[in-house]
C-alpha cells in the first residue's frame, strides 16, 4: 500500500505539491492525472524515496520513506517516463547488472531474469543491444528493470508515452497482468488508459488535489459525460 498524508514538497520559494493526500491499495491500480507541471513526478519520486517531503508523510507498506529510504527502494519498482537505458549494453547484460545492484544471489538473479523475460516478453530482444531496440521494446526493458527485484509496489510515470497504438495495448496488458500481486500507482495523460486500467483516480492541478474517486464518480461530480471533459473542467482555468 502507498499512503501520502499531507505531503508537501518545496523547492526554495516554489511549492511543487501542497498538502496532498492519497491512498493506493494492494491489488488495485491508482491513476494520478494532471497537466504538465502539476506535481505528478514530484509525488512519484517521493514514493520511491528519490527525494523527500518538505512536510507531511510518505508511507510505503507502512514504512516512512524519510526514515527508511533504502528499504523503500527495495519495496518499489520505478518505471520512469524517460528510459535512460545504457545503449551499449545487451538487454541480458543490463538486467544482470540491475540484479547485482539489488544484491541478488546467482540463483536469485537467474530466476529473476527468467521471470521478467516472460512477464515483459523479452525473448526476441534479450541478446540485442539496447540502442538497437524500438521505443516499445525499450519500454518493456524499462518495466523489466523495475520488476527484477520483485517489488510489491510499482510506480509508473507515463509508461505509454511515445508508444504507438499496438504498443499501448501491449503495455496495458502487461500492467493488468501485474495488478493482482502489486500496488500500482500510474501517472498518465491518456484518458483511455485511465478508463481501461484504473480502479481509482486522483487529479492534481498546480500542486493541489482537485478531485478523486472512480472515473464515473468524477464525471458525476463535475456534470461531464467523459473523463476527458471532467479533467479539462478541473484543470483548465
Amino acid at each position: 500500500m502507498i499512503e501520502l498524508i499531507g505531503f508537501s514538497k518545496n523547492y526554495k520559494s516554489f511549492t511543487a505539491v501542497s498538502n496532498f493526500s492519497i491512498k493506493c491499495e494492494f491489488g488495485k491500480i491508482t491513476g494520478l492525472l494532471g497537466p504538465n507541471g502539476a506535481g505528478k513526478t514530484t509525488i512519484l519520486k517521493a514514493v520511491c524515496a528519490r527525494h523527500f517531503a518538505s512536510s507531511g508523510k510518505v508511507l510505503v507498506n507502512g514504512y516512512d520513506a524519510s526514515e527508511e529510504a533504502e528499504l523503500i527502494r527495495t519495496l518499489t519498482g520505478f518505471v520512469t517516463e524517460q528510459e535512460n537505458l545504457p545503449g551499449e549494453y545487451f538487454v541480458s547484460e543490463y538486467l544482470s547488472q540491475i540484479a547485482d545492484l539489488h544484491a541478488l544471489s546467482a540463483k536469485e538473479k537467474l530466476d529473476a531474469i527468467n521471470r521478467v523475460r516472460k512477464q515483459c516478453d523479452l525473448d526476441e530482444i534479450l541478446h540485442k543491444k539496447i540502442r538497437q531496440l524500438s521505443k516499445g521494446q525499450k519500454e518493456r526493458v524499462n518495466f523489466a528493470q523495475a520488476l527484477i527485484h520483485n517489488p510489491p509496489v510499482l510506480v509508473l510515470d507515463e509508461p505509454a508515452s511515445g508508444l504507438d497504438p499496438a504498443q499501448i495495448v501491449r503495455m496495458r496488458k502487461l500492467v493488468n497482468s501485474l495488478k493482482e500481486n502489486h500496488t500500482i500507482l500510474l501517472s498518465t495523460h491518456l484518458m483511455q488508459e485511465v478508463d481501461a486500467l484504473c480502479d481509482s483516480i486522483f487529479i492534481i492541478n498546480k500542486g493541489k488535489l482537485v478531485a478523486s474517486g472512480t472515473a464515473e464518480s468524477i464525471k458525476t461530480k463535475t456534470g461531464c459525460k467523459t473523463l476527458e471533459d471532467a479533467f479539462f473542467k478541473l484543470t483548465v482555468q
